[in-house]
């Protein structure tokens, strides 16, 4: 379908996001408003129309019963007289009133048609216009939602871009200054590079995202403005113009037979009628009201200070994943793409049956001679003249045909059948147009990336093992009371909350029914044991996924106590009811306030992500309203089991509104203290390290290493052995640990502790942590360069244990 919109010219300098969503919003209102005008235009014409029919009928009549008055009238004056046969003046009398009794009856015949015939049409389509007018309009609507979710997701990934960016700037300049400090700084320097590189991963992952939604908004928007909007006004004038136009051509036929000496006039009237065409109505629309069909300013690329970066990149710590969210795109653009061509034909096959329906009529009236015939034909077109010629067989089947009332009801059916095909059609083919923008940037990002590496080899990720040893809790995991879990264990977030979220949120927010799909239940419970003895399973990125979401919804659905308060139901799902959004935000905000700080913070955590999940609807089909079905029950529960049933539909709205508005309803970090959920996460340092396959740069850091092992003993050896491995000239590697007077391994936590007697907790913390890690990195990095692997074996029968930032648990490291 082609379209006439005109394109609104660029303005100077690049227009704010906000001002141009605000006319966005304005021009989308509009829209609306001409619908609803151009539907009171329409049915002020089919009454008007009707209304002349109706006084016409009474003129044709009053008319028809004068001209039969006056042949009667001059009739019996000649029977009372001779008549003058042969005189041609005589003759001229009885053709005369021979043809005003005739005249006399096609008036009358016009009258009945226009009293009965014509008016039942025109009536009929009022009430289709009307019908059809309204489920434009929903859809109309439904599609401006989509729109507007578009832009919202577009300034909201802007925000957050730009929030990472500045803060890549602060630590850039924070090295920058730890830089110029040359003594004593090394370290400090070495943990600002770190987090250097950790915020610009996540202000490259956040410029992505901003970048891919602006080209899915822009997208959007080219779509809805040069397509949807035809096609919804095409849905809208569905058969009016059919039957006007027929309406109208039977007035016609019905004249010409009584008004032969006003052929000109009718013929004048019927290249008015032929003129009635669909398309160019909608075309006239869209040019009347240029300013509010014509295309909005494009969405321009507007980087933070300093950033010359405008193209979607994949690095090679992003690779990965833009691989898999690219292979993903294409295969949902295939299944849509399938989909969307079924329903285009079917769309097709329910409008000609709709058109069908409305012209499966009585209008066409019967012809009386051949003389009338060969009129009618002469005012038709030539394409309808040769459908005259099954129009008599059809009045002859018109007994055969259903009634009335049931050709109606079917022609009903039909109308929403098109429509809901329509509204299939479009929503689709809406979601292609953003899917394949996406597409597109990733795919060119990738090749480049590609082109860029050639063949060089990925690095090596060590990731920490979820089969160590485990310190248990004093309180219980699952099906305990999470609020004396987070006491007892100094968790501000239970470590399954926040592993089983990071996870996702690395290698699941793109993941197709994430949290609807179950997982394997034997793969769930083998996760929930784990985390209950304090390991941390989920370190393992070969986790399954939907095993993963499994076990987040069963940890909240297993507590004692359900994440909000039983007491506090009623009131909640009261507060959810009410229309107005920034009340119901306040309302619900006052009920949450009131909740323990601990409790606060996980929820502010957990709808922080259900929020970011459903940014992604469009890849993983989880609305916000599908994440509400899935997590609705787990989080709330009523005074009895049967109350969730029964409420809920209500407790599903209820999460649907604290998820789209969290950031209203959950204090700020300013106002309440504690973890906060970031969008943009990477494998924490601890977690995740890095390997170089070059030989010479592994000598250089063992020797490195060497010296501050020498170091880090000397610091310890006053209270405890040394702490470190070897590999002995066998090829065997030993690890050694500090012991306890009765042989066990001290704990991290044990070591700090008796560190701090000696320096600073945090510097001998941190020198302990990185002393294992790197005589790991050494001793596999010198096994790798031998070519081989020797036997494993260690003094100790547990490995070293470590902290874990937001969590209990043992680790250790190992090449992937």
């Amino acid at each position: 379908m082609t379209s006439h919109v005109k394109l609104r010219k660029e303005r100077a300098g690049v227009v704010d996001y906000e001002t141009q969503i605000k006319e966005v919003r304005c021009q989308l209102v509009d829209q609306l408003k001409v619908l609803d005008l151009q539907l009171e235009q329409k049915s002020q014409q089919l009454q008007d129309l009707t209304d002349y029919l109706r006084r016409r009928s009474e003129i044709e009549g009053e008319y028809a019963r004068s001209l039969d008055k006056l042949a009667e009238r001059f009739t019996s004056k000649i029977k009372r007289k001779e008549p003058c046969s042969g005189q041609s003046v005589a003759q001229c009398w009885l053709v005369l009133l021979a043809q005003t009794r005739q005249e006399s009856k096609d008036h009358s015949g016009v009258s009945d048609s226009c009293s009965t015939t014509l008016t039942q049409p025109l009536t009929h389509c009022l009430e289709i216009t009307q019908r059809m007018a309204k489920r434009t309009k929903d859809v109309c609507s439904q599609l401006q939602d989509g729109l507007l979710k578009v832009t919202t997701e577009l300034q909201t990934a802007w925000r957050t871009y730009y929030q990472y960016h500045s803060e890549y700037e602060s630590a850039e300049g924070k090295l920058k200054e730890a830089e110029k400090q040359k003594q004593g700084a090394s370290k400090k320097i070495e943990k600002r590079q770190c987090k250097v590189q950790e915020i610009q991963l996540k202000c490259t992952k956040a410029r992505n995202d901003y970048l891919l939604n602006l080209a899915a908004a822009n997208t959007s928007m080219n779509k809805y403005y040069l397509q949807d909007l035809s096609s919804l006004m095409d849905c809208s004038d569905v058969g009016y113009h059919l039957s006007l136009s027929r309406v109208l051509r039977s007035y016609l036929s019905s004249r010409s037979l009584a008004l032969q000496n006003l052929s000109g006039g009718l013929q004048q009237l019927h290249t008015v009628v032929s003129g009635l065409d669909q398309i160019q109505d909608r075309d006239n629309l869209l040019h009347t009201h240029t300013n509010t069909f014509c295309l909005p300013l494009r969405f321009h690329y507007q980087p933070h200070e300093g950033d010359q970066v405008c193209e979607v990149s994949a690095e090679q710590e992003i690779r990965c994943e833009m691989e898999t969210r690219l292979q993903q795109l294409q295969s949902k653009l295939t299944g849509f793409t399938q989909e969307t061509e079924e329903a285009g034909k079917t769309l097709q096959a329910a409008r000609s049956a709709l058109m069908e329906g409305i012209s499966d009529d009585d209008l066409d009236p019967p012809p009386s001679n051949s003389q009338t015939q060969g009129s009618l034909l002469h005012l038709q077109s030539p394409s309808q003249s040769q459908g005259q010629g099954g129009s008599s067989e059809s009045l002859a089947s018109s007994s055969s045909r259903p009634s009335l009332a049931r050709r109606r009801a079917n022609l009903q059916e039909t109308e929403a059948l098109y429509s809901a095909k329509l509204k299939e059609y479009l929503c689709k083919s809406s979601l292609i147009s953003k899917l394949q923008a996406k597409h597109d940037l990733l795919k060119v990002a990738v090749e480049k990336a590609e082109a860029t590496t050639g063949h060089q080899p990925r690095k090596s990720v060590r990731v920490r093992s979820k089969s160590q040893p485990s310190v248990q809790f004093t309180h219980k995991l699952f099906t305990g009371d999470m609020l004396s879990f987070i006491q007892a264990s100094g968790q501000e977030i239970p470590v399954v909350v926040e592993s089983c979220i990071r996870f996702i949120n690395l290698n699941g927010l793109h993941h197709e029914g994430i949290f609807r799909v179950p997982g394997s239940q034997g793969k769930v419970n083998s996760l929930r044991d784990a985390f209950e003895r304090g390991e941390d399973p989920v370190a393992d990125s070969r986790c399954d996924l939907d095993s993963v979401a499994g076990v987040l919804k069963l940890y909240f659905r297993t507590l004692a106590n359900p994440l909000f308060p039983q007491d506090s139901t009623a009131q909640l799902l009261e507060y959810a009811q009410i229309d107005n959004e920034t009340e119901r935000a306040v309302k619900l905000k006052s009920v949450i306030s009131s909740y323990p700080p601990p409790v606060i913070i996980v929820m502010r955590y957990l709808f922080a992500f259900l929020h970011h999940v459903s940014q992604y609807s469009d890849e993983n089909m989880m609305q916000p309203y599908n994440l509400a079905v899935c997590f609705g029950p787990s989080l709330l529960r009523g005074a009895q089991d049967d109350d969730v049933v029964i409420l809920q539909p209500q407790i599903n709205s209820l999460v649907k509104s604290i998820i789209l508005q969290h950031e209203s309803i959950f204090p700020s970090p300013a106002e309440l203290q504690g973890p906060v959920y970031e969008k943009c996460m990477t494998l924490e340092q601890d977690d995740c390290e890095e390997g170089e396959g070059d030989s010479e740069h592994h000598s250089k850091e063992e020797s490195e290493w060497k010296g501050e092992r020498s170091q880090a003993n000397s610091s310890c050896s006053s209270r405890q052995p040394p702490l470190g491995g070897t590999v002995t000239p066998a090829g065997t590697f030993t690890l050694q640990f500090p012991m306890t007077p009765q042989g066990w391994p001290l704990s991290p936590g044990y070591i700090s502790k008796e560190a701090q007697d000696l320096s600073s907790s945090e510097d001998i913390t941190v020198q302990v942590d990185k002393e294992v890690c790197r005589q790991m990195n050494s001793v596999f990095k010198e096994l790798l360069s031998r070519q081989s692997l020797p036997p494993y074996s260690s003094t100790s029968s547990h490995p070293p244990p470590q902290q874990k930032k937001g969590g209990i648990g043992w680790r250790r490291e190992k090449p992937v």
